[in-house]
Formats: structure tokens, sequence, C-alpha cells
């Protein structure tokens, strides 16, 4: 049995850092979701409707994020379009690829700030995310269920799959 733990040491040590990652963060963040407001919006997803709405008119679209209750809805040329909930702030995705890089960490410092970085850059992308999403369902609403259930997750995480790469081939411990 020792034999087989000392050969499979790496994927191991892999595996518990990945899985304790993602577990504390995921419990940090469920917390963080369970002490706000049953009929609130937690401030992580009202700042990306936030800034869904000032981005769009920066990169010349026109549309507006109203609140509504536990939502934001999305109106485009005074048609609703589509609606921001607390699955769509990206955080998921983030506590996914903090908890992947962190498994395959190299020096703390380079960690942190690749964390840090890559998690900005998957927020501000996904607020772009929404803001394309919502102006092509604005135009081709028939493929509403493609957009958001295929395009869209294949782009956020083909980018989370690059910034892996990035990360293991030239920061972590197994980079050459």
């Amino acid at each position: 049995m020792e034999k087989y733990f000392i050969q499979y040491k790496p994927f191991l040590l892999f595996l518990g850092k990945f899985f304790l990652t993602y577990l504390v963060l995921t419990i940090i963040y469920r917390l963080y979701i369970a002490n706000t407001c049953d009929d609130c919006i937690d401030g992580i997803t009202k700042n990306v409707s936030i800034l869904t709405e000032k981005f769009s008119s920066l990169i010349g679209f026109n549309l507006s994020v109203i609140r509504d209750y536990n939502q934001y809805k999305i109106i485009v040329e005074n048609k609703f379009v589509a609606r921001i909930v607390e699955g769509c702030n990206a955080m998921s995705v983030i506590v996914l690829f903090i908890s992947f890089v962190i498994a395959f960490s190299g020096k703390w410092k380079q960690t942190i700030i690749y964390v840090f970085l890559g998690s900005v850059l998957i927020y501000f992308l996904n607020v772009l995310r929404i803001i394309l999403l919502s102006i092509l369902i604005f135009h081709y609403p028939n493929q509403e269920n493609i957009l958001h259930g295929v395009v869209f997750p294949l782009i956020i995480y083909g980018v989370v799959f690059i910034l892996w790469v990035i990360w293991v081939n030239n920061f972590s411990r197994y980079a050459k």
C-alpha cells in the first residue's frame, strides 16, 4: 500500500489540494449567499449587473438592467431579453479556476498574483459574455438555448482552460 502511495503521491496531492480548495471556497461562497437575505440580490450579482449596463454603453450597445425582486432584467430596445441571477456572476467558474491553480501551485507570490489576475479576467469576461449574449438573444431569440447553453459556456470554459495551460506550463511546480 505504501508503495502505491509513494508512486501516486503527486496525483494524490493534486487531488487533495484541488478538492480541499474547491470545498473550502464553495462553503465560503455558500455561507456568503446564505447570509444574504432571501429576497435580496447578493452584492457580487448586483455588481455584475451594474457593470453589464455600464460596460454595454462603453462598447456601443444600448441595454438597460432593471432590478426586479431577486433578479435583474436586461432590456434591449424596450424588449426583455434575459435576466441576471446569482448563477450568472461567474463565481462557480472562478472557484473552479482557483482550485485548479492552487492544486498545481507554484511559488506562493506567483500563485496569488495569477489567481487574482485570472479571477478578475474571468469576472470581466463574464460581464462581456452577458452583454454579448443579451444582444445576440435580442437579434436571434430562437437561438437562445444554444447561445446560453453551448456557445458561451464553451467560450468562458475555453478561456479558463487556456489560463490553466498557461499556469501549468509557465508557473506551476511542473513547469519546464
